[in-house]
């Protein structure tokens, strides 16, 4: 199950990402939309990056039944702006980076992996014909 809170007033759909999530967990999942003043506060405070970013994930520590999987932290401006450049809806925007942000809840890591992120991403984005997400644009 995921729970949301919607600080921004974004008014996602979360049928779809309940469908992604639970193909892949049975563990809760708090999903958190905020904007970039707030995102931009997180990621100094939890990666000393000074700056907005689009998603953050924070697993929790300890893997104990019944508890979350844990928190993922999405940045509204950044999906407005990425749906507009990429002329896609908001709505896979953001889908595109709830997939990208659990699958770092469930340990997957672009930066250190050999590629196992980019394909589980790849794999997910064919099964929910969903357009191409940041990290294959990238590559």
């Amino acid at each position: 199950m995921i729970e949301l809170d919607d600080q921004v007033d974004l008014n996602i759909d979360i049928t779809l990402l309940e469908e992604i999530s639970n193909s892949l967990t049975t563990k809760d999942i708090e999903l958190i939309i905020t904007d970039n003043e707030q995102i931009k506060e997180l990621n100094k405070q939890h990666r000393n990056i000074d700056k907005a970013t689009d998603v953050l994930s924070f697993p929790l520590e300890f893997d104990m039944p019944q508890m979350p999987l844990g928190s993922i932290v999405i940045s509204k401006n950044f999906v407005e702006d990425k749906a507009t450049e990429y002329n896609h809806s908001i709505q896979n925007e953001f889908t595109l980076l709830f997939i990208h942000g659990l699958l770092h809840l469930l340990g997957y890591d672009h930066e250190i992996d050999e590629g196992q992120h980019r394909q589980k991403e790849e794999e997910l984005i064919t099964k929910y014909n969903l357009p191409d997400s940041l990290i294959i644009r990238n590559s």
